[in-house]
Order: structure tokens, then C-alpha cells, then sequence
């Protein structure tokens, strides 16, 4: 029988991978599958949440209890949860929501498939269903993460990092490519230790050559790197080939090197602004995405005066903050919480604010130049694209006014003629 299947997924691009190979397998089996869509009525509904922060935690609880409303007014038949939340909690969240019908851990995918009378033919990689505009897709290359970062949880609920092998991610790449893909996004917890479980040695880079050889692919793109023995040929790698983007994703998460220590991120303040300087001196023009922890034990008033001091001197081109949430079995978690949530709050809008001009003036900085940009898609009067800095959904976009007769998934040639804090505007370049 076939069923109307609406899939949320929460939280971060990985878990976006999941659900869409967990759609394909579903689509394969004759069910309609739609994406995050409150407009209809389900057999179904299906919540892939995120458990990774407090703010995360309580996105995912409220979207279940959305759906669960929307089950005792009948507009939804049956609900599961899966996903990170669930692999956390599972026992808590059965006895606190008893309205979702069945709760599966992060690697369960073949069993909801089972309990949907459906079942995996052949490799559970080769069926997808994109989320994203279909000009653009994330490449999961690696699961889990062998880093012990002492506030994140991630491989309590995921387990050690496996990758996956070489030859498997390129014939996807040339699969999603096929089917109309242009930009390839690599994600994984760390990207940068792709290969090591499998060959004893990083083989980002290897990937990277093989990827580069797809003749329609245009962009690939980098994100989820980590600082700590980072590298470095794949920025070299980045300086030599045009399709991989000018641009890297580097949570930092702090300079101070007390709480770097107590982070045990295994670099220290020096060693961080090494990095950034290398990385710089080969491709100038790179993009530069980071995020920072804020709040974290025993974070001074002088040591966040040394991460605001950091944000301004590197004039990062993309940031995003967080603030500090104590998460349960992780070794921060035995630190004392000893910043107050005012603190923490006001923290997160200094260094939000230190960005907000840094972003506008670099932006003020690029009116007049030109940039080859991608269309995402259409939004009032304008044709929203992004140029080769900029990741979809998280960073900078450029507006485009629809007087221009332009495509989704196609590239253009625009130069930029205003600009605001986020975002550009451009013309089209006929």
C-alpha cells in the first residue's frame, strides 16, 4: 500500500544525508514522500531530530509534539522519530510522548524501513531522494568521530569514525552529477580524517583529485575540517584546481588556550593563527567560515576579551557562535556550569555584533566586482544566488532582481552593485 510520508529533518547537513537516502528507499517502494511539509494530510510522519545542543534538543521535542497535535486532529496517522535525540533518549522520550508511535537510534534506517513493510534492495547507497535544489547535494564521506572534544556528544551517539571507501563516494559523486547535480558539499564530523580507519593514512585530498576529474561537476566544497593537524595539501590542492571552492569551514570554537586545553582540542592559540596564516598565504582570496563556543566553564571575562580581540584581528569572511550547553556523559560535563545564562547571552551578541560589521565591510568591499554566481531559487522579486564563498543555507547570498529571465541551477556572471550586513546585490552581467 502506498503512504504519504512527511520526513523532517532537523539539525545539521549529515542528518539531511540520512533522511534522503531513507527517502529513496521509500520512493523505490512506491510511497510519496515530502519534505517538511505542514500543508497536507500523512499516513506518516517521520522526525529525524538533532540532539547536539540544548537549543537543538528543544527544536526536535517541540517539533514532535507539533506532529503530535497534528495526530490527535487527525491529520497525521503515525509518527516516528529517529535520529540523535532519539539514539539519546530513547526510554525518557517513550515514557514522555507516548502519542509517537515507535522511536529508532541513528544507524536504524533498514528497520524503519521494515516497520514500513519496505524493505532495501541492493546497496542502501544507491537510492536517494534530494531535499536540496537538485543542482546541489552533500556528500556524507565518513560517519562517527574519534575526537574527544570535551562538550560534544557526537561520538557518544554515533561511535568512532568509519569512512567510507574512496571508490563508493566518487561513484555517487558521478551519480548525483547525472542526475543534474553542480556543487558537491563534503560534510562528515571530521572531513579531514576521512580514510584514516580504513587506509592508515588521511585520504581527503586523494578524494578530492578523484572528484575533480567529474566532468559536470563544477564546484566542490569543503566543510567540516579541524584545526589540529590539519592538511594542508588539500588547500594547496584548492590553490591549483578551480572546481574545488575557494573556501573552508573550520570550527574553531575558541583562542584562549586554557579553554582550548579544557576543550582538549589539541591546538593551541599559537598553532590556530599558524593555521590561518597558511592557509591565507596560499589561496589570499579564500573564504573563511568558523564558529565559537561561548560560555564555556570557567570562561573569564579575560579570556572572552582575548576571543573578541581574535574575531576582529582575523576578520573572518563567515562565523557562526554558539552558546555553551552542558551535555550529559561528555567530560565538560563534570565542569562546573559557572556562567550565568545572562552572561552567556550577552557574550553571544558582542561576538554576533563584532561580525555583523566585519561582514557589512567586507561586503561594502566587493560593490563594483564581479563574481560567478549559481541561481538557488526564487523568492519574491528576486533570483537568490550564492558565488563560490558562500555554503547554501548557512552563509551570504546575492540578490538578484527577477526582472532577468534567469534558471535555477544555472551560473551567471553578475557584479555587485549594493550591499548589506549578509548579503549582496547584483546584476547580471548580459
Amino acid at each position: 500500500m502506498s503512504l504519504k510520508i512527511n520526513i523532517i529533518s532537523l539539525g545539521c547537513s549529515k542528518n539531511t544525508v540520512d533522511s534522503e537516502f531513507l527517502a529513496g528507499h521509500l520512493t523505490k517502494r512506491g510511497h510519496i514522500i515530502s519534505y517538511d511539509n505542514s500543508r497536507q494530510n500523512f499516513d506518516v510522519a517521520i522526525i529525524n531530530t538533532c540532539g547536539f545542543i540544548g537549543d537543538a534538543k528543544e527544536e526536535s521535542i517541540n517539533t514532535i509534539l507539533m506532529q503530535c497535535a497534528l495526530k490527535q486532529s487527525q491529520k497525521v496517522d503515525k509518527i516516528i522519530v529517529c535520529g540523535c535525540l532519539s539514539q539519546r533518549y530513547s526510554k525518557e522520550l517513550q515514557e514522555e510522548i507516548p502519542l509517537v508511535d515507535k522511536f529508532f537510534g541513528v544507524f536504524q534506517w533498514e528497520e524503519i524501513l521494515e516497520y514500513l513493510d519496505t524493505e532495501v534492495e541492493g546497496s542502501y547507497y544507491k537510492s536517494r531522494l534530494l531535499s536540496t535544489p537538485k543542482h546541489y547535494a552533500y556528500l556524507k564521506i565518513a560517519e562517527g568521530c574519534d575526537r574527544a572534544c570535551s562538550y560534544c556528544a557526537i561520538p557518544l551517539i554515533r561511535g568512532r569514525n568509519i569512512s567510507r571507501k574512496l571508490e563508493d563516494l566518487v561513484n555517487e559523486a558521478k551519480e548525483l552529477v547525472i542526475s543534474g547535480v553542480k556543487e558537491i558539499i563534503l560534510i562528515a564530523q571530521d572531513t579531514t580524517y576521512y580514510g584514516i580507519d580504513l587506509y592508515g593514512e588521511r585520504k581527503l585530498a586523494d578524494l578530492l583529485i578523484e572528484l575533480v576529474k567529474i566532468e559536470d561537476l563544477k564546484w566542490i566544497r569543503i566543510q567540516y575540517t579541524y584545526p589540529s593537524q590539519f592538511p594542508i595539501e588539500i588547500i594547496e590542492l584548492m590553490q591549483k584546481e578551480e572546481k574545488i571552492c575557494k573556501y573552508i569551514d573550520i570550527p574553531l570554537q575558541h583562542i584562549n588556550d586554557g579553554i582550548l586545553s579544557s576543550m582538549k582540542r589539541n591546538i593551541n592559540a599559537q598553532q590556530t593563527r599558524d593555521l590561518i596564516a597558511q592557509i591565507r598565504s596560499l589561496v589570499p582570496e579564500i573564504s573563511f567560515r568558523t564558529t565559537f563556543i561561548v560560555g564555556y566553564p570557567n570562561e573569564t571575562e579575560e579570556a572572552f576579551e582575548e576571543l573578541k580581540a581574535f574575531v576582529k584581528e582575523m576578520r573572518f569572511e563567515r562565523m557562526g557562535c554558539f552558546i555553551y550547553s552542558p551535555e550529559e556523559g561528555t567530560s565538560a560535563f563534570e565542569l562546573e556550569d559557572n556562567i550565568s545564562d545572562e552572561i552567556k547571552q550577552d557574550r553571544l551578541d558582542e561576538i554576533l555584533l563584532i561580525q555583523q560589521e566585519i561582514s557589512s565591510e567586507i561586503n561594502q568591499s566587493r560593490i563594483g566586482r564581479e563574481f560567478e554566481v549559481i541561481i538557488d531559487r526564487r523568492e519574491q522579486d528576486f533570483w537568490i544566488a550564492r558565488t563560490q564563498y558562500d555554503s547554501p543555507e548557512v552563509d551570504n547570498e546575492v540578490l538578484i532582481s527577477d526582472k532577468y529571465k534567469l534558471e535555477i541551477g544555472q551560473f551567471y556572471t553578475v557584479k555587485i552593485v549594493d550591499a548589506v550586513e549578509f548579503d549582496l546585490i547584483g546584476e547580471v552581467i548580459e
